[in-house]
């Protein structure tokens, strides 16, 4: 029997059944931890138990077993005329439109927690190993690779098996890999940690991509942007509430099992996503069209042919997102990194230097508020260059004087504008993507913007494991032509999406 000729009632049975092999195999790893608690919620050295191998089978089982259900017999080409079905322009946010964003922000902020526990766990797990910083240093790095392979992989994914189950997919192995914290060898929390950093990466383009094809275009600009903002704040406060809550009486690895039940959670509310009209409309499947036009008001949207399109650029749109993406992360992930050792190296002892650092971000901290407004009512292609100029100005200023810059006044400007700067470009940079890209590609093509936001963070971390730690004026002078570069393809070749429907972006 091939997978085409399953029905996809026994897809569903082969999907469910993997899906509980996995929660039973999750399961059979908590009395190995429980065990623990009685010697310090230490488990390093220890051999694993009868239980604990059973639950690795089980779950090395039904992984494969789940990904089998999800994408037999699913895959399709989505032809253009797909691009057609969307909502109306003025269509309003109604019930059914609400549940699907909430059901999306808890998807991100369960996706951002597993990333954002690496802090709280790290210095936990340090003194456990009995490592040093520089190795406990692996952990974030293959993290950090696992997100940016994972961009690239569950975009794939999306465009050629759908958005939703490219989402239901990412969560099944964010569910696998919660048992991170019960693996008593440090180089299983390595390959734990990728794998849960592949998990982690591709949900928040592929919650893009879905949401910028069933929002109504009037709609659309804010709504991407807050639904991200919400995820990864969310995701940072639920990660620092639960190291509050567990850690100090169920060590390190219990922060890894919450995984576990929010993965479940999402799971069961995966009902509620709603699969991209295109993928509908590849798949023959009339009756989940009629669903989404009496849920979410797409209809087929007629093409205005007497207007003559003129195909945008969007080699040079690609290139000028990848390089502002890539200049980001180099910021993000290194320079405001390094910020802290900078300015002890300048004079200011510990104390200064953090202080410095709060007072510029209480002054960026409006920042996505303040950017998802001119997003969303100003101009979506502008603001973007607005964002690189506001970051290019930070590294500009790092590169002034040592005397000027030691003045706490100017010092703090200059950060404040590359905190602001890098805030307000990561929080459009994605729902810019998702917007501009062509429904056949729009999958891969965010994740590409997301992998690319990501590849400083895994080349710092691989020059700090080589002791390789550059000057704040060396990084910022490497970092402002390619900065100059994006912000010059972007106001050449960037579209403005703001109000306009997919169908009119996508012919020009």
């Amino acid at each position: 029997m091939t997978a085409m000729s399953l029905s996809p009632e026994r897809r569903s049975m082969i999907f469910w059944t993997g899906c509980a092999m996995i929660a039973v195999g999750v399961l059979l790893h908590v009395p190995m931890l429980a065990e623990a608690r009685a010697m310090g919620n230490r488990l390093v050295g220890m051999p694993a138990d009868a239980p604990m191998i059973g639950g690795m089978v089980l779950i090395l089982l039904g992984a494969p077993l789940a990904f089998f259900g999800a994408l037999a017999g699913k895959r399709v080409h989505v032809g253009e005329d797909a691009v057609r079905f969307e909502a109306q322009p003025n269509t309003p946010i109604g019930a059914a439109q609400i549940v699907v964003l909430l059901v999306l922000v808890i998807g991100l902020v369960i996706d951002v927690m597993k990333p954002a526990t690496l802090g709280f766990v790290l210095p936990g797990l340090a003194r456990e190993y009995g490592i040093s910083k520089a190795t406990a240093a692996l952990l974030p790095f293959c993290a950090l690779t696992g997100t940016t392979v994972g961009s690239f992989v569950w975009g794939w994914l999306a465009d050629a098996y759908g958005r939703r189950t490219s989402i239901i997919l990412s969560t099944i192995l964010f569910v696998s890999t919660s048992i991170c914290g019960a693996m008593p060898a440090f180089w299983l929390n390595l390959v734990m940690c990728f794998l849960m950093g592949a998990s982690a990466g591709g949900m928040l383009p592929v919650v893009y991509t879905l949401l910028a094809e069933i929002m109504p275009p009037r709609h659309r600009s804010w709504v991407l942007v807050l639904v991200g903002g919400s995820g990864l704040v969310g995701g940072y406060l639920a990660a620092s509430a639960a190291a509050h809550a567990f850690e100090p009486s169920y060590g390190w690895r219990s922060l890894w099992l919450q995984g576990f039940p929010s993965g479940l959670l999402l799971l069961a509310l995966s009902r509620f996503i709603p699969e991209s009209p295109g993928f509908l409309l590849a798949q023959g499947d009339v009756e989940g069209l009629a669903r989404l036009e009496r849920r979410l008001g797409i209809v087929e949207v007629k093409p205005d042919m007497s207007v003559a399109h003129v195909a945008p650029p969007r080699g040079q749109l690609t290139a000028a997102l990848v390089v502002a993406a890539v200049a980001w992360s180099f910021i993000n992930f290194g320079l405001l990194l390094w910020l802290p050792a900078d300015l002890q190296q300048r004079g200011f002892d510990s104390a200064a230097a953090s202080g410095v650092l709060a007072k510029s971000s209480l002054i960026a901290l409006p920042t996505i508020a303040l950017t998802a407004w001119l997003y969303s009512q100003w101009s979506t292609r502008w603001t973007l260059v607005a964002m690189l100029a506001v970051m290019l100005a930070g590294l500009l200023g790092t590169l002034l004087p040592p005397p000027v810059l030691a003045r706490q006044p100017i010092l703090m400007t200059v950060i404040a504008l590359l905190i602001i700067g890098t805030n307000g470009l990561i929080a459009v940079l994605l729902p810019y993507a998702a917007e501009i890209t062509p429904l056949a590609r729009r999958g891969s093509g965010t994740g590409l913007i997301a992998g690319s936001s990501k590849v400083g963070g895994v080349a710092v971390q691989g020059f700090a494991l080589a002791g390789l730690i550059p000057t704040l004026g060396g990084a910022a002078i490497g970092l402002i032509a390619p900065t100059i570069a994006a912000m010059a393809l972007m106001a050449w070749a960037g579209r403005e999406t703001h109000g306009t429907t997919l169908a009119a972006l996508e012919t020009g």
